[in-house]
């Protein structure tokens, strides 16, 4: 096993409660489901996870022969990442009571084709993803095992799966959730302060280690 088997027990955590919490991708996906059926909330998530696999092969490569090159470059992107991680976990915890728009795209229904390729150019253009999957993915690789591209790979396909069961899931039970989510806001609010203090928590105990 090319990662280190603590780091992908805390890679596993972190990404599954992240993906749990709603949303530009996730808000996205329910609309489609809800207004166009459960085939077009199911694309919409292929759709996103094709521009998160892009994302990750992208990260894999430029990061894997920069810290081939430049062995500092680990040390700076990874105390960069943890910093942009804690960064978004304070977010998550003000802004925890901010309403949730749960109508971010998609407002007329749509084709299971046009669907899919929303979901693939909102998440491919959003300059946040990338800056995530950037700052996210180097904290659980340790190029000390070697292989660093396979190390991206393994986790990059990881959260790839998990974000088609998570976003999946919504956009198959795209009614039920979306009523959930406009009554529940105190179980939203927990979510987002459960997720922004594990991201805190991530973010400065990786930037101690190694």
């Amino acid at each position: 096993m090319p990662i280190d088997q603590h780091l992908l027990l805390a890679f596993l955590l972190t990404t599954t409660i992240a993906m749990i919490t709603p949303g530009p991708d996730m808000l996205f996906i329910l609309g489609c489901g809800m207004r166009s059926g459960p085939r077009a909330g199911l694309l919409a998530t292929a759709g996103v996870a094709t521009s998160e696999a892009v994302h990750v092969a992208v990260a894999a490569a430029g990061l894997a022969a920069l810290f081939a090159a430049v062995p500092v470059a680990f040390t700076t992107v990874r105390i960069v990442g943890a910093a942009y991680l804690v960064y978004l976990g304070v977010q998550m915890i003000r802004h925890r009571n901010d309403p949730v728009d749960e109508t971010p795209a998609g407002q007329a229904a749509m084709s299971g084709r046009k669907a899919y390729l929303a979901g693939l150019t909102t998440n491919l253009l959003n300059p946040k993803m990338v800056t995530f999957t950037i700052a996210f993915l180097p904290q659980f690789v340790v190029p000390s095992r070697g292989q660093v591209w396979l190390q991206f790979v393994v986790l990059g396909a990881i959260l790839i799966v998990l974000e088609f069961l998570v976003d999946g899931t919504v956009g198959l039970l795209a009614g039920r959730i979306g009523n959930w989510l406009r009554t529940r806001r105190t179980a939203r609010r927990r979510i987002d302060t459960a997720t922004g203090g594990i991201f805190i928590g991530l973010g400065v105990r990786l930037a101690l280690l190694r």
